[in-house]
């Protein structure tokens, strides 16, 4: 496998890390597959390259950093908080070409402050992009997972119907689709003749008497709990389907949910037409509206270029782990994205991690900076 070159600002952005307080790691190529698979989602599942051990441990090369460095925090049993650096190879297919490219970034993990934290990744991502294409306008966008979660629970949704919206934002073709299917829900009958005389049985709102049938069912057609789902599993399942299948949203909400996500406003007005949106539609998404206002007043304080920052409530990147802030950052005029991330407070957790370790973090994209510095006629 032929590796490209590395670029040649790599010194000049690492000195850039050590001034930022953030240490240096560095991770094997080679990772297990799993974690990946679990927590990154199915647009990272779709370009990973698998491999196996010797004992059948399922690998794969190395496609991003933040969780590889997540796990290494978590094995040294170090304390937080902690800021670490990364620079090196990953590896996956992209549609603009190219297998194999370098990524670098900061992970910010522990810091219980997080709109600090949140704008300090923001504002060090521009600082560090900006330093390699001095004199060039940079356009960032910013989302918030956090507020749409927020959004979609003051709507009274099922919990089944919540996992399904958050895990689709960002995809604004997937999101419509469900909507549309909540405008419209589906007949009963979707799911077959035997649901549905269950449902008329009454079977499907006594979960003792359901998971009895299920189970003598199971054992009258030879299913074995140990080769598949238990009766109680198949039981939850066909209750869930039934309450996905029946939930419709009046039309008012839907409305709702859809000004929401229309609105794309310059950040420094986002916060007074998120209260307005908030007034008007009268759901309580107080929690989230405080904690997004902390951030744009600590992005302020920082010193970052807010006019250069654009907040669309639509706007996701395509992992699942993130949580709360989601950002892009690009040069004004062009679509390639040369630096991004978010906060994602649940990953540490779901890890393996002991307690719960907030984090925030942004990765650049070497090879797209490095042709905004050549267009330049030279690097930084």
């Amino acid at each position: 496998m032929a590796l490209i070159n590395l670029p040649a600002f790599a010194d000049a952005l690492l000195a850039d890390f050590e001034s930022l307080g953030a240490l240096r790691v560095d991770t094997p190529v080679i990772q297990p597959a799993e974690p990946f698979l679990a927590m990154a989602g199915e647009d990272l599942r779709r370009r990973i390259f698998m491999t196996e051990s010797e004992t059948g441990e399922s690998l794969c090369l190395r496609p991003e950093f933040t969780i590889p460095v997540c796990l290494r925090h978590i094995e040294a049993v170090t304390g937080t908080p902690k800021r670490y650096a990364y620079l090196g190879e990953v590896f996956r297919q992209r549609r603009e070409g190219g297998n194999e490219f370098y990524q670098a970034g900061i992970e910010d993990l522990g810091d219980t402050d997080t709109a600090a934290a949140d704008a300090r990744a923001v504002s060090d991502a521009m600082r560090i992009v900006a330093n390699r294409v001095p004199g060039r306008s940079l356009s960032v966008t910013l989302g918030d997972q956090a507020v749409f979660e927020a959004v979609v629970g003051a709507c009274g949704l099922p919990a089944g119907w919540q996992k399904r919206l958050i895990h689709a934002f960002g995809d604004q073709k997937h999101l419509q689709k469900l909507l549309t299917e909540l405008a419209h829900p589906r007949t009963v009958g979707v799911f077959g003749p035997e649901v549905v005389r269950l449902s008329m049985d009454g079977l499907l709102e006594d979960e003792d008497r359901l998971v009895a049938h299920v189970a003598a069912t199971m054992e009258a057609t030879g299913y074995s709990t140990n080769a598949s789902r238990s009766p109680q599993d198949i039981a939850r399942r066909l209750k869930e389907k039934m309450e996905l299948a029946n939930t419709r949203l009046d039309r008012r909400t839907l409305d709702q949910v859809a000004a929401f996500l229309a609105l794309d406003v310059p950040l420094a007005d986002a916060p007074a037409a998120l209260f307005a949106f908030a007034q008007k539609s009268g759901l309580k998404i107080d929690d989230a509206l405080a904690r997004f206002d902390a951030r744009v007043a600590a992005l302020s304080k920082a010193g970052s270029d807010i006019g250069a920052i654009r907040y669309r409530a639509a706007f996701g990147r395509p992992l699942d782990y993130y949580t709360g802030l989601v950002f892009e950052v690009e040069l004004a005029g062009t679509h390639a994205v040369l630096a991004g991330g978010g906060r994602f407070d649940r990953l540490l957790t779901l890890l393996g991690a002991r307690e719960h370790i907030p984090a925030v973090g942004f990765s650049l994209w070497l090879d797209r900076i490095e042709k905004a510095i050549a267009s330049e006629g030279g690097a930084q």
